[in-house]
């Protein structure tokens, strides 16, 4: 039997209550820079929870749609259950300057499907990257080990204000020479009571603490 790891004790921090946010089903929104973890850890869940509930994504990519095509590429869902949006612009705009377009795209996906749980990704952003409530009722943001371990502590709106912050690709650590006692040491320290897991989503493909947490949303939203 696996070890109960310490941080697997921070999946039972749900933010409650909810912010009142849009009608209808739970939606999470997934950000972080480039190159975190963000579309791994949207197929991760996808994997781990579409056997347990109804599950849409909507991407985000400035000019491509090479985040839904990754999804479908790797048949998380049904390729009818996945939209990508183009922003055409900086990712942060979309979530949460003018989120027209997310908007539509979730609204057409919830009329069609009527689903348990909304994934909204994001495009790769910096760490101001927010989500608008009007958009979603949780946010998770995703760093990963390979930009450093000085990254949690300079802090910014998406890793202090993010419900969940994943720090992604623990394995590299060793190779790049970030002290994993200081990511999270630091990330507690700017965040206060706000949850933070470590991860690597290649050696956990199940993202076994973010999608406990995730239906801890969901039984919250439904309850």
């Amino acid at each position: 039997m696996r070890r109960k790891h310490r941080d697997d004790l921070l999946t039972a921090h749900v933010p409650t209550p909810l912010p009142a946010g849009p009608a209808g089903p739970l939606r999470v929104g997934i950000g972080g820079p480039v190159g975190g973890g963000k579309t791994a850890l949207v197929a991760a869940l996808c994997r781990a929870l579409r056997d347990r509930m109804s599950i849409v994504v909507v991407t985000n990519d400035i000019y491509t749609t090479e985040d839904a095509d990754f999804l479908r590429r790797h048949g998380v869902l049904p390729d009818e259950r996945i939209r990508a949006v183009q922003t055409g612009c900086c990712p942060h705009t979309a979530i949460r300057d003018d989120i027209t377009a997310n908007l539509d795209a979730v609204d057409e996906l919830v009329a069609r499907h009527d689903p348990d749980l909304v994934l909204v990704e994001s495009g790769g952003d910096n760490l101001t990257a927010t989500f608008s409530y009007g958009l979603v009722h949780a946010q998770i943001f995703v760093l990963d080990v390979a930009g450093g371990d000085k990254v949690p502590r300079k802090g910014g709106p998406g890793v202090t204000r993010s419900d969940l912050l994943v720090i992604n690709k623990i394995d590299l650590a060793e190779l790049v020479g970030a002290d994993l006692d200081v990511m999270r040491r630091d990330a507690a320290e700017v965040r206060g009571e706000r949850p933070t897991v470590l991860v690597s989503l290649r050696r956990q493909p199940d993202a076994g603490p973010i999608a406990d947490w995730v239906t801890g949303l969901v039984a919250a939203r439904r309850g």
